[in-house]
């Protein structure tokens, strides 16, 4: 309950305090690409469920599909597109899922559901027991070394067998250490 609280205020201080660069950022996208601003991606949350988790829109609509994880060279994101990926502002609007209670400001990195149901081990499974965050120690992990790690030939493989371990790792090393499980 205590975390929950702890999420709603600093979450609405956030919101209050980011304003201009949410609405600078939602505008930039709609004048940089034509399309909805915002993109809804299906990801696992707690207890496995499958909700929709917003982001600011960094790729082009119709560009087609490709990996489930984007490389840093990947075509389908436009020019305002990396300039948000690169400050971490496209994760913004989950301000929002953070505030209807389908994610935390701290947890486990919610996943595509592709990646859950084939590389997620049992004990992989184990960071489903948490509500997701927009932060972990895991996502940090991957924020500071996915560019050194991942192939941009092939994202997805080099994600799963590189990074995809050591980020589930420090998320359940949190876990077990912050008494979430």
């Amino acid at each position: 309950m205590a975390k929950r609280v702890f999420d709603v205020i600093v979450c609405v201080i956030a919101i209050v305090l980011l304003s201009p660069i949410l609405l600078l950022a939602y505008f930039g996208v709609r004048l940089a690409s034509s399309g909805p601003a915002i993109y809804r991606a299906c990801r696992v949350g707690r207890g496995g469920e499958v909700f929709v988790m917003h982001k600011f829109r960094t790729m082009h609509t119709g560009a087609g599909t490709g990996s489930v994880i984007t490389g840093a060279k990947d075509s389908r994101v436009f020019l305002f597109g990396k300039i948000l990926r690169v400050l971490k502002i496209d994760e913004l609007p989950q301000l929002y899922d953070i505030l209807t209670g389908r994610m935390s400001i701290v947890g486990p990195r919610p996943e595509d559901p592709k990646i859950v149901a084939q590389y997620y081990s049992p004990q992989s499974r184990e960071t489903l027991n948490i509500a997701p965050g927009l932060s972990s120690p895991g996502s940090i992990h991957y924020y500071t070394h996915s560019h050194l790690q991942l192939d941009d030939n092939d994202p997805e493989r080099s994600y799963v067998a590189k990074l995809l371990p050591i980020k589930l790792a420090l998320d359940l090393v949190y876990m077990r250490r912050c008494g979430t499980t």
